[in-house]
């Protein structure tokens, strides 16, 4: 199965220039009720994936740092405790379930490193149970 199937586009998604500030982050995951966001360079090269608990942690681990001034703070400043991990728009639907059991979605990266989108783990379930149907339906048909 080509993954292309599975893809959501850069444009249908949100993601965050890694020199957006702590306060854009914070502001467009409320927004959007996402735990998570893709980062890409100024190159369109996807860099990582912020998480809530990446900012979390910044907010306690600096001091002086509050909502307030978090946008004095830029995303390249802010470790990434988690390691969303890119595949090829030609990887196997394998390479996908096995990134899906640690990430809500996995990006997705054509051959120079740019970020086209993501797949999320959601469409990754519904096709597995998908096929689990047929194959038992087969299996009671036959």
């Amino acid at each position: 199965m080509n993954i292309a199937f599975f893809l959501v586009p850069k444009k249908n998604i949100i993601f965050l220039k890694e020199n957006a500030t702590m306060r854009q982050a914070l502001e467009r995951m409320e927004y959007h009720s996402y735990s998570a966001v893709p980062l890409i360079d100024d190159e369109g090269k996807y860099v990582g994936t912020i998480t809530e608990g990446d900012l979390l942690w910044k907010l306690k681990n600096t001091p002086g740092l509050t909502f307030q001034n978090t946008e004095d703070i830029v995303l390249s400043e802010v470790e990434q405790h988690v390691q969303n991990l890119p595949v090829t728009i030609d990887a196997q639907m394998e390479d996908l379930i096995t990134r899906a059991v640690v990430q809500n979605f996995v990006p997705v990266v054509d051959d120079q490193q740019i970020f086209i989108g993501i797949v999320r783990r959601r469409e990754m379930i519904e096709y597995c149970s998908k096929l689990l149907i047929e194959r038992r339906t087969e299996s009671t048909n036959d």
